[in-house]
């Protein structure tokens, strides 16, 4: 079921979510028409391929809801998959009692950027295989290590409602770093004990 995309369309809006279990990145559009609602898991790596084959042009997804067939049609041609029941995808965890801070992305791309490139690799010790965030009421700092370098970064000019801490892993790191290099609005973080989300635009 990860190496489906998962559609989920309610009213005339879809969001698509990908996941690992680890990270899970969703993001979500408006739709032309939509006949009706419901979910579905669509290969990720076909749907994609399919897609590069095709010019920038409308296209229509025919789901059947008893099979999860998937039938993707435009004016250059037709192509047919077997999709999955979506409710089979991992829900996105909850996260309970979350705090909240909005940055500038980029403040956090920029902080990512000067310490992401110290962490680690040893699977053995996974807090150095990811950057330390260390929220205060006065600024925030930045920190990674792989046990011969040692970096730090330190923001005065943006801070936490309260101070906290947390290690996040590399892989999501670098997709957040990726998608906020090109983004204007800020950007906000809602984290607790054991999860973080990062929210901007859609």
């Amino acid at each position: 079921i990860l190496d489906n995309f998962l559609f989920e369309i309610n009213k005339n809006r879809l969001q698509i979510s990908g996941s690992d279990l680890e990270t899970t990145m969703t993001t979500s559009l408006e739709l032309e028409k939509a006949d009706k609602g419901g979910s579905v898991a669509i290969p990720a790596k076909l749907l994609l391929d399919i897609l590069k084959s095709l010019p920038d042009h409308p296209i229509t997804f025919n789901i059947n809801a008893e099979n999860f067939g998937i039938e993707i049609s435009s004016d250059y041609g037709k192509y047919k998959l077997s999709g999955q029941n979506g409710n089979e995808f991992p829900k996105n965890p909850k996260i309970d009692g979350a705090s909240k801070l909005s940055i500038p992305a980029h403040v956090i791309n920029r902080a990512i950027g000067k310490t992401i490139f110290a962490t680690g690799n040893d699977e053995l010790r996974p807090v150095m295989s990811g950057v330390f965030f260390q929220l205060a009421e006065d600024s925030l700092t930045f920190a990674a290590t792989d046990a011969h370098k040692l970096v730090r970064y330190k923001r005065s000019d943006a801070k936490a409602p309260k101070a906290a801490s947390f290690i996040l892993p590399k892989k999501p790191l670098n997709l957040l770093k990726n998608t906020l290099a090109l983004l204007v609005s800020d950007v906000e973080i809602e984290y607790n004990e054991t999860n973080a989300s990062f929210t901007f635009d859609n």
